[in-house]
């Protein structure tokens, strides 16, 4: 009897340290690729940060600082020296080196792999490997990111220099870096585990095992943090301020931060229904971002004014939003040839697992009938949305987030030359003026400059109305309370959760 007492004391402690050890987390799409590289989805990037670095990472005040470099030395405003830490093993023991910058820096350029990131490395001029541990990178002329675009995870040459397709590859769905965690199952539609990196180079995460669990129904996911099922999780505001007693606040942390996302209703620019600007500025005039603001936060949002963020230098702050004027919207699309017996119609195209883009699409349907606009809305599941709508432009509208970095980068959404497959320029944006302010912001290392140019780019592009630049949403984390070493930053709560221990 004794015994069998022993060993129930046993299991039951087994049990309580194997979930003190693992943190839960929730996903609600299914990630593409798990390839740094190719990871163009916030589910793909989400898991990819767990499992790979890259050679550089900001710091708690939102400044560069190294991760898998070393150290760095500019020779000149072109010539950057970069030497790697020796103590780096990938997930399957092999040391990681210079060749695999290398090997990475070729993959990004490889015309035969799509990725976004590839104009990032335009002003790369040469990779060369001193050593196996030493870098030097030569940029054709002074680059505003030269340290930014080797935050990128790095990929291994020794596992992948023999691959016929990387866009095909098992390794997107099986792949080995060098990150804090390591991937231990992952299929479609259905739960991702990821466990300790015991060799990691910073030392192994106190925390054993990450498990997502992959809840696509919003409501779901929030159920499951009031049952204490989660241990980290978004709240709506509406959940936040109307949803949730003084037992979960009990239970849970409450960390709220401005988001670096903003959500727009972007226009196909090259569909004939948009071409015409008076349309646009019709639109832009007929919606009222504060009462949409109103609505769906609660106060936890602002209003977005434009295509960069308040807090960056690239924000201008004299730029505003229009106020509703629906008379002048009506007389815009009057101009533009609809009345009543020829009203404007257009579809807008949005994706599952987020209500509040949903409800705003609805908010906007409404707001947008007052001057006789018909916008007809369609859902659709995050992937599908992507393959048969976003990518191949097959859309009028859509409704989407953008998050962006510390340092933003007009390019990838903005210039003429990232309307392409499998750019972010998808909805046909073509300026000569923005682009050769882009081009020349790229080669400014001055900051006071830099600022300058920035802030004239956001009044270009606002004045274009390529967007309806709708809100900021803040984000709102609930954090189970016997997760210790949190320390919130402006880089998020997660980066240092290596140092986070379960009670």
């Amino acid at each position: 009897m004794k015994k069998i007492f022993l060993l129930f004391i046993i299991h039951c402690s087994l049990f309580i340290n194997a979930n003190a050890s693992t943190l839960n987390l929730s996903i609600s799409s299914n990630p593409s690729r798990l390839n740094p590289i190719l990871a163009s989805d916030s589910a793909s990037s989400e898991i990819s940060s767990w499992l790979f670095n890259g050679l550089f990472k900001y710091d708690t005040q939102g400044k560069i600082t190294t991760d898998l470099a070393s150290s760095y030395s500019f020779k000149t405003n072109t010539h950057l020296i970069i030497h790697l830490r020796k103590d780096v093993l990938w997930h399957d023991n092999v040391k990681f080196t210079a060749h695999d910058v290398l090997f990475t820096f070729n993959m990004i350029n490889n015309p035969n792999i799509y990725t976004s990131i590839s104009s990032n490395y335009k002003n790369v001029q040469e990779v060369k490997v001193l050593d196996d541990y030493t870098l030097e990178i030569i940029y054709s002329k002074p680059y505003f990111k030269a340290l930014e675009i080797w935050m990128v995870g790095m990929l291994p040459k020794h596992i992948l220099e023999n691959e016929q397709d990387l866009m095909k590859s098992s390794f997107n769905k099986n792949p080995i870096g060098t990150g804090s965690y390591k991937l231990k199952t992952f299929k479609p539609s259905s739960d991702i585990e990821l466990i300790a990196n015991e060799d990691y180079f910073e030392g192994k995460p106190k925390i054993n095992r990450l498990l997502y669990k992959f809840l696509p129904d919003p409501t779901t996911s929030f159920l499951m943090l009031k049952q204490n099922s989660l241990d980290l999780g978004g709240l709506t505001p509406l959940q936040l301020d109307r949803q949730i007693d003084e037992s979960f606040k009990k239970e849970y942390k409450i960390i709220e931060q401005p988001s670096f996302a903003y959500t727009y209703l972007g226009f196909n620019l090259t569909h004939e229904k948009f071409k015409d600007i008076r349309v646009r500025e019709a639109l832009n005039l007929a919606i009222d971002r504060q009462e949409l603001v109103d609505i769906l936060f609660f106060g936890h949002a602002k209003v977005c004014t434009g295509p960069f963020l308040p807090g960056s230098f690239a924000f201008n702050k004299n730029i505003l939003a229009p106020i509703q004027d629906l008379d002048k919207a009506k007389a815009l699309l009057l101009e533009a040839g609809y009345d009543e017996k020829n009203s404007f119609s257009f579809e807008v195209v949005t994706n599952t697992g987020n209500d509040i883009r949903i409800n705003a699409a609805e908010i906007l349907q409404f707001q947008l009938a007052k001057i006789g606009v018909n916008m007809k809305i369609r859902v659709m599941e995050w992937q599908a949305f992507l393959n048969t709508v976003v990518h191949p432009r097959h859309f009028e509208a859509v409704i989407l987030g953008w998050s962006l970095a510390l340092m933003p980068d007009a390019y990838p959404i903005w210039h003429s030359q990232s309307n392409k497959k499998g750019a972010f320029n998808f909805v046909g944006y073509h300026n000569k003026e923005v682009d050769g302010l882009i081009e020349k912001a790229s080669t400014t290392v001055d900051l006071d400059e830099l600022e300058s140019l920035y802030q004239e780019i956001f009044a270009k592009i606002t004045n274009d109305i390529p967007y309806l630049f709708l809100y900021i949403p803040s984000s709102i984390t609930a954090v189970n309370t016997k997760i210790k070493n949190i320390q919130p930053a402006i880089i998020g709560i997660t980066h240092n959760q290596k140092d986070w221990i379960k009670e």
